[in-house]
């Protein structure tokens, strides 16, 4: 089992497979992407290299993420591939979800488990406006078409400035009957748009009194579950999960570790800029990434430093899918 210094155990990989999104999300690529090519991500047998050595140290759990990983031509051999993968047992991915509608079906056939959709209005227009795509109808069809190919299905939603009680009360209504968990992540600082974070940060505080005032109750977490607390209610269908990482202790729990589509090791998702691994993945050696990976666990920092402004290498939230 990889195990840090700190005593934390690290049973959840979340993978990169792309940094490529063709969302312009006003939070993480407003600009569009304009980052690598697509050959300069990982090939499908340093992945393959890369999960043996994970799973032979505990690993059960892989999130595929990017980016937006669907757009690999290879996306289905990669879901297969990790799936596969003796010691794996839960495949998540993260998409904007514009494509679920078509391959919901077939991406549960190849091994995948759970979906992660971006949603941060119901509003068509103001989904648009976040976004830089007209897409929302087609994304509510996905849900439905992920639903009904029984994957378990979570939604998130970032907190700005801008969140508003109406825009709640409509997320809530739609819980009532919509059976996935539905997720508030507070605003994070990155390097490319730190103005846009002072501006708009909102701390999710404030909405965890509310639900609490409102009856929601929290949930025990599974040992391979992210940093959400999330809470139910017995007369919603749906549930809710908050992502709070400016609270105390957040770091606490933690139980991830992060691979760059290039190949870089991230201890985590901010205070730090990735350690390459791509030489030892070219290789095909798995024991030797293991080794590798037990020393660097052990430089592993005890918090992300997001309280006092480091962002490490993380310029925008497509390098490494939050």
């Amino acid at each position: 089992m990889l195990e840090d210094s700190f005593g934390r155990q690290f049973h959840y990989l979340r993978l990169s497979v792309t940094e490529a999104c063709n969302f312009r999300c006003q939070y993480c690529l407003p600009d569009g992407y304009d980052g690598p090519s697509s050959d300069q991500f990982m090939s499908l047998s340093e992945i393959d290299t890369l999960l043996q050595a994970f799973a032979s140290l505990g690993t059960s759990k892989v999130r595929l993420t990017g980016g937006e990983p669907t757009l690999r031509r290879d996306f289905i051999d990669i879901l297969q591939l990790t799936a596969n993968t003796p010691g794996i047992e839960r495949v998540a991915m993260t998409t904007h979800g514009a494509r679920m509608e078509k391959y919901a079906s077939q991406w549960k056939q190849a091994g995948l488990d759970q979906v992660n959709v971006s949603i941060d209005s119901l509003d068509p227009r103001q989904f648009a406006a976040i976004t830089g795509q007209d897409k929302l109808k087609s994304v509510l069809r996905g849900l439905d078409a992920a639903v009904s190919a029984k994957l378990e299905v979570k939604v998130n939603s970032v907190l700005l400035n801008d969140f508003s009680d109406s825009r709640l009360q409509r997320f809530l209504s739609w819980l009532k009957d919509m059976p996935v968990t539905l997720r508030f992540i507070e605003l994070m600082e990155t390097g490319d748009l730190s103005q846009f974070f002072s501006k708009q940060h909102q701390s999710g505080s404030p909405l965890k009194t509310t639900l609490e005032n409102m009856g929601w109750q929290p949930i025990v977490p599974r040992k391979d579950a992210g940093p959400a607390q999330e809470f139910y209610h017995p007369d919603y269908a749906g549930k809710i999960g908050l992502i709070m990482p400016y609270s105390k202790d957040f770091c606490k729990t933690c139980n991830r570790l992060r691979v760059s589509a290039p190949g870089k090791l991230h201890l985590c998702l901010f205070s730090e800029n990735g350690i390459d691994m791509r030489d030892l993945l070219a290789k095909g050696d798995v024991q030797e990434v293991v080794t590798f990976l037990k020393h660097a666990l052990g430089t592993k920092h005890a918090t992300h430093y997001l309280h006092e402004g480091k962002t490490g290498a993380t310029k925008h939230l497509a390098m490494l899918g939050g």
